[in-house]
């Protein structure tokens, strides 16, 4: 039996505001075939021996992304929110629809050379992404690809990126 993983993606109107469509993966998640599913998928669509190390972006990549490093044996890097990780950090300031935000990861934690895979839960816009894919540049890291579940397909977030393979399981 395959598992249909729009099928455990459950719809939430308004949240976290009025007009807005929340695609919530907490019932993929929770279901027995869910979590490995979505590893299995997403390594099926990377050459296993080409990744060194997989950052998930705070934080629900990080439960995409130590689940698929566990799987291929190489390494996780959580990228986080400010002020979260000890120093010293990378940081990256990106621009959002009324402001900007910014992003760290450990000033050490990807080689030179290294290659890495970004994965996170949802592409929207792309501008974490993007930022993620600045921060792995300024460590001298080799950005391999992008790893997502949902991608929104109708916010164009997929061409903010860096020209890499992009895997995403469900498409809205």
């Amino acid at each position: 039996m395959t598992l249909e993983l729009p099928s455990l993606i459950r719809d939430v109107p308004d949240f976290p505001q009025p007009g807005i469509l929340f695609r919530d993966l907490t019932p993929l998640w929770a279901h027995p075939e869910g979590l490995k599913t979505i590893t299995e998928s997403l390594a099926a669509g990377f050459a296993t021996d080409a990744v060194t190390y997989v950052v998930g972006i705070e934080s629900r990549g990080f439960i995409i992304g130590a689940p698929l490093a566990s799987y291929w044996g190489c390494g996780f890097i959580p990228v986080r929110k400010p002020k979260k990780l000890p120093p010293p950090v990378r940081s990256v300031e990106y621009a959002l629809e009324y402001g900007t935000d910014r992003l760290e990861m450990a000033q050490d934690a990807i080689s030179r050379g290294s290659s890495v895979l970004i994965v996170d839960d949802v592409i929207a816009t792309g501008g974490t992404a993007a930022a993620a894919a600045q921060l792995v540049e300024q460590s001298g890291g080799i950005l391999v690809g992008f790893g997502f579940v949902i991608e929104l397909t109708f916010l164009g977030g997929r061409d903010r990126l860096p020209e890499v393979p992009i895997v995403s399981l469900v498409r809205y």
